[in-house]
């Protein structure tokens, strides 16, 4: 249990990240390319001068050899957790020097939002943010959406030894075909098809309202990948309210919902098997939950004075509904108005609530996921069939996901693990809040929000905030992307690897000898 990293397992995993690090130059290639059509010449020197230090800096780790052959699980928790991380901080540079952020911290904390799909911004003065930068934003959007060991997979940069494991460890739980690099070529190409449809349709919309076609496109393709990727950035600081368009929203509600549907039942619809979506334990859960969660949110803003009549309900209540559910962060409402007043104290909170739930597990969506919630409800009726049935009774449970799948203790375990995980963390970031002199409303709100991948402030998130506060920020989007077990894992591995032989020795005699009591 308490085994210490390795010099080889550190080579490993410096090799790997060299990996990563050298791979991403070609997400880097996409603002240099835009930087150099619209002739940003500043940030072409910015975007060739970063492709500079990730070539050198991935050529340095890359340089750390090893024997081609089978990752262990506790190899592929490092590569996993510390991936994010480590790119962040390099992937921070091209926006710092790009005069729109307070600090180093501001940019690195705009990174790591990005890569994690929070969305959750503090960049300044948005509106004059240049396309190449702006175009950086939303690759590490696309980048963290699919994820960044499952964009590797398919490339097939960990060779034919690793992609079980690391897919497992970037908290993926099953395939979409029985082949790892097939599974994530798949998921890609699922992307890839429903961002440029949304990009065409949205971007059509866009000129008819008068703007331009360059500009119309571009900022249409990255709305796009902000809503498949349940992610948040946006190109304006109006947010989704810059468009005032019904046409727009409906089109994006649409995407956030696909883009937050397990990606497993992407492909049995087109299997033609579009009855497994509707048998679907998940979906079912889901559409209850929508349900109920629009007739408490329409009763909560009936008497709002921003929400005074029914189409006002129907359209910026139902937008950011769905925002919330899919964790996907875009408004079409302003932050005052969201947490001063324009919102009920009720809408507020179910907003909180339906960031912490998430949508469905398998897809670009953060939080705990409906998934997690359907096994516990189901393992809690079962307890008190259980508990009222006759001694000789057996109870057997089981849900529907492809097929019938029991409800077994290590399921339950799981899921109850990972609830209580995003719970505690919920708690502590409000806490953290609450310290800094926030309202505690807000303070819980903005802590399910970076913590669930949320994105959606309430105000506490802005440029040159306090850093203790941002840092704790950075660990809970990092944490929840992760959703937790790798990044335990992780940190597990650290501590272990620096304490004392003799005292990591000695807790392992005292866990094996309490594995012989009980």
């Amino acid at each position: 249990m308490w085994q210490r990293l390795s010099l080889y397992d550190l080579r490993v995993i410096g090799h790997y990240l060299g990996v990563l690090i050298l791979f991403t130059t070609i997400g880097l290639a996409v603002p240099l390319l835009t930087s150099i059509i619209f002739g940003e010449w500043q940030a072409t020197e910015r975007y060739f001068l970063t492709i500079g230090i990730f070539l050198i800096a991935g050529s340095a780790l890359r340089f750390l050899r090893i024997q081609p052959g089978r990752l262990s699980r506790q190899q592929a928790f490092a590569i996993t957790g510390l991936s994010w991380l480590v790119l962040a901080f390099f992937a921070a540079l091209p926006l710092y020097w790009s005069g729109h952020y307070a600090s180093y911290l501001d940019s690195l904390f705009e990174a790591v939002s990005g890569l994690t799909t929070t969305g959750a911004s503090v960049v300044q003065d948005l509106d004059h943010l240049s396309y190449s930068d702006n175009m950086w934003r939303f690759m590490m959007h696309l980048m963290g959406g699919l994820g960044l060991v499952v964009v590797g997979l398919s490339f097939g940069l960990f060779g034919k030894g690793g992609g079980a494991s690391l897919f497992t460890s970037e908290g993926r739980s099953e395939h979409v075909v029985p082949n790892v690099v097939q599974t994530t070529q798949f998921i890609g190409r699922i992307c890839i098809t429903f961002i440029a449809i949304s990009t065409i349709s949205v971007g059509c919309i866009s000129m008819t309202i008068g703007i331009e076609p360059a500009r119309a496109f571009l900022q249409s393709f990255w709305v796009s990948i902000s809503a498949f990727m349940t992610a948040g950035f946006v190109p304006m600081s109006q947010n989704i309210m810059y468009y005032h368009s019904i046409s727009i929203e409906f089109i994006l509600v649409i995407v956030m919902l696909l883009g937050s549907i397990n990606f497993t039942l992407h492909a049995e619809v087109i299997r033609g098997r579009v009855k497994a979506v509707f048998e679907d334990t998940e979906v079912r859960y889901l559409i209850a939950w929508i349900v109920l969660i629009v007739i408490v949110l329409a009763a909560s803003l009936s008497g709002s004075r921003l929400f005074s009549n029914l189409p006002n309900i129907e359209r910026r209540g139902l937008f950011m509904v769905f925002a919330a559910l899919t964790t996907t962060g875009f408004q079409n409402v302003t932050t005052s108005q969201l947490a001063a007043g324009g919102f009920s104290s009720g809408a507020f909170l179910v907003l909180a609530i339906l960031m912490a739930m998430g949508a469905s597990s398998g897809s670009t969506a953060g939080g705990i996921k409906i998934n997690r919630i359907a096994i516990l409800s189901k393992s809690i009726v079962a307890t008190l069939k259980e508990t009222l049935a006759p001694d000789t009774a057996r109870i057997v449970t089981s849900y529907n996901h492809i097929g019938r799948r029991p409800v077994t203790p290590d399921i339950v375990r799981e899921a109850t693990t990972v609830l209580i995980l995003y719970g505690v963390t919920y708690v502590i970031g409000a806490l953290a809040g609450i310290a800094s002199g926030f309202e505690a409303s807000q303070a819980i709100f903005e802590s399910v929000a970076m913590a669930s991948n949320g994105g959606i402030t309430s105000g506490i998130v802005a440029p040159g905030m306090a850093w203790p506060l941002e840092l704790f920020y950075l660990f809970e989007m990092w944490a929840g992307r992760l959703e937790f077990v790798t990044l335990l894992a992780l940190l597990i591995q650290i501590v272990t690897s620096v304490m004392p032989s003799d005292l990591v020795g000695t807790m392992h005699a005292r866990n094996e000898e309490r594995k012989r009591r009980s």
